[in-house]
């Protein structure tokens, strides 16, 4: 009689401990910046299918946020410009005006540092950005 009870209940206990896991997911996503979650995001990524849901997920939002440069990534995923500089170059050359600046922009966000910035320092970093931004 338990066991039959157990049985008919094990969809109920696969749907809570799937809850609970993605709980504190979004507990470690919350706590220091998501320092603790980013570990084990790229270890999920390697399951197949779940893998595939997150890259598909973090697709659209990249898309609803800056369809330039979801644009621009996947022509470039498309060309294979991971392993070869000259694919890379003329991968960057097929890509529209909006589309390579957005690319250029996300590229320079990534790479820079973050190092203390005197005023004038900081004067002609925005002064650089106004520049590429008329182009």
């Amino acid at each position: 009689m338990t066991a039959n009870i157990l049985v008919l209940l094990l969809p109920l206990w696969i749907v809570l401990g799937l809850l609970f896991v993605l709980g504190v997911l979004a507990l470690l996503a919350r706590f220091r910046g998501g320092r603790y979650v980013r570990p084990l995001v790229t270890t999920l990524m390697r399951v197949p299918l779940l893998g595939r849901g997150m890259k598909k997920a973090s697709e659209a939002a990249l898309a609803r946020q800056n369809p330039e440069l979801a644009s621009a990534i996947k022509k470039l995923q498309r060309a294979g410009v991971t392993s070869d500089p000259l694919k890379a170059q003329q991968a960057m050359s097929r890509l529209s005006a909006d589309e390579r600046e957005a690319y250029l922009d996300a590229a320079a966000e990534q790479t820079e540092l973050p190092t203390e910035m005197n005023r004038q320092m900081r004067r002609q970093m925005e002064r650089a950005r106004k520049g590429r931004r008329r182009r």
